[in-house]
């Protein structure tokens, strides 16, 4: 029998946590969510997200066959990801953090899948970087589930005009969803909401849950979640 995984708000900083201990329960977690769900866990992927931490504590996950990474920030990525991706190439790179339009050809041009599309101006951005230089990320829309003033993404109301917008002006493959809840919201009926509209646009990926509520995300059908803190450990407040 294993020890249970410390509480969230007792998990040793980033660079002191054990991070394959920390992905091994996490793995566990999924699992096991899963399985209370009757869903198969090999349908459900797993992003660790990496953002603010160094890439020397990120190894240990990549030792331990984590291939699925989130990034926040753009300049940040560059920074360690090429030197990391050189070591392991089948790393997947996600951009789950906002973007500014005129970061669009660096995305374009690091990540795999972007989560964070949620204007038609980055829209138009993504698909000339796209032209230009010829990869094709897969793009998710940010969704404002709680329509949170501070927060990006597109209000539920919105979605279909944007979606039409990306798909009927600008050439876009959309592949899903993308929410975050109001911290201080129940989760599930954020998570219920992004599902129903993900299966209304006939949208394959719905990626919602972190580390504090990805168990009830992926009852409510999450395809990929995104957890840092319990890999990772307690990141520094900003």
């Amino acid at each position: 029998m294993t020890d249970a995984p410390a509480p969230l708000d007792q998990k040793p900083p980033v660079g002191e946590a054990d991070v394959a201990a920390g992905l091994a329960d996490v793995r566990e977690g999924l699992r096991r969510a899963a399985e209370d769900s009757e869903r198969d866990p090999a349908e459900i992927r797993l992003i660790a997200i990496s953002k603010t931490v160094p890439a020397e504590a990120i190894l240990p996950a990549l030792e331990a066959g984590q291939r699925i990474f989130g990034e926040n920030y753009v300049q940040e990525s560059k920074a360690k990801w090429p030197g990391l991706r050189e070591r392991f190439p089948d790393v997947e790179l996600h951009l789950v953090g906002p973007l500014q339009s005129n970061k669009a050809r660096e995305a374009v041009e690091l990540f795999d899948v972007i989560h964070s599309l949620d204007r038609l101006s980055l829209a138009g951005a993504l698909a000339k970087e796209i032209e230009r230089v010829g990869r094709r990320p897969k793009l998710l829309i940010q969704v404002n589930t709680g329509e949170e003033p501070q927060k990006g993404g597109v209000s539920p109301g919105q979605l279909a005009t944007l979606l039409a917008e990306c798909r009927d002006t600008h050439g876009l493959v959309i592949s899903g969803l993308m929410c975050i809840p109001p911290a201080e919201d129940p989760p599930s009926p954020h998570f219920a909401l992004l599902a129903r509209l993900a299966k209304e646009h006939d949208l394959p990926f719905l990626s919602m849950g972190m580390s504090a509520d990805y168990p009830a995300a992926i009852q409510m059908g999450a395809t990929h979640i995104r957890v840092g803190t319990a890999i990772f450990g307690a990141r520094a407040k900003r």
